[in-house]
């Protein structure tokens, strides 16, 4: 089957693309091989983002990005051991991850583009919509978000942090094409959204800026911070401590399947 192939593809590129690789750092290796979901254009949690409580009215549904869609892929990508273990000290983010962070999204950019011209070279109409001209981000949100995506393609469930737990873990970058491809959905194999996170706590005491409770994550607080690391690094910018030296870092806590 062609999706069977695409996920070949997308593996080989992966593993031989040079934008996964950072030359200033003695050609570190950004990320790992990804994970895969497909989520219905017509699944009626599309219109559950919309709710001003879960991303708001401003989200997009894949068929506002396309009349004709019928499918979305979603990935993970996780961040390879090298950069997860340079961050798991405390205080600043290290600058591996910084790198993967930054240079990492330069990378999974190249992939929605790779993955929307496999499709269209198949006779299938495709549009990445974080590479569109229609996508924005207002006030910390956007109108397609990739977090939000992947749970409803059946990649994981959110933690405390609001990251986006998997079976590989927190730490790494999602992304997403939409198509007219009708594909078979990814079983959901939970019905909470924050089923795969045991509650540990661990985030918490990780966050340099105390942005993370176990009530509430402060999203302000949060993006301050990483205002303050964009001003001594740019470009480059990142944090990443909530998504590293925790349980969830590189594999599902609630069922241990790495």
């Amino acid at each position: 089957m062609f999706l069977e192939e695409l996920e070949l593809k997308i593996g080989k590129f992966i593993e031989t693309s040079d934008m996964n690789l950072v030359e200033d750092l003695d050609g570190l290796q950004i990320f790992d091989k990804p994970l895969i979901g497909v989520a219905a254009s017509d699944d009626s949690l599309w219109n559950t983002l919309k709710k001003p409580e879960v991303v708001g009215p401003d989200h997009m549904a894949p068929t506002e990005w396309m009349s004709e869609s019928k499918s979305v892929l979603s990935y993970f990508l996780p961040f390879t051991e090298a950069v997860r273990k340079s961050n798991r000290t405390k205080g600043m983010p290290s600058i591996e991850w910084l790198y993967g962070r930054w240079d990492g999204e330069l990378f999974n950019n190249a992939l929605r583009s790779f993955m929307v011209e496999s499709l269209e070279d198949q006779g299938f109409r495709a549009v990445a919509p974080a590479l569109n001209e229609g996508f924005s981000v207002e006030n910390h949100k956007s109108n397609w978000s990739e977090r939000h995506v992947a749970y409803i393609a059946g990649l994981g469930t959110f933690s405390i942090n609001r990251s986006l737990i998997t079976n590989r873990g927190t730490a790494g970058r999602f992304g997403s094409v939409i198509t007219d491809w009708e594909l078979e959905p990814k079983p959901r194999d939970y019905t909470e959204v924050n089923e795969y996170c045991d509650g540990c706590g661990s985030c918490i005491s990780r966050c340099p800026c105390k942005a993370i409770t176990m009530e509430t994550m402060d999203k302000e607080q949060c993006f301050g911070f990483l205002n303050k690391i964009l001003k001594r690094n740019h470009p480059r910018y990142g944090c990443g401590k909530c998504q590293t030296a925790v349980p969830c870092e590189f594999t599902n806590p609630t069922t241990h399947d790495g």
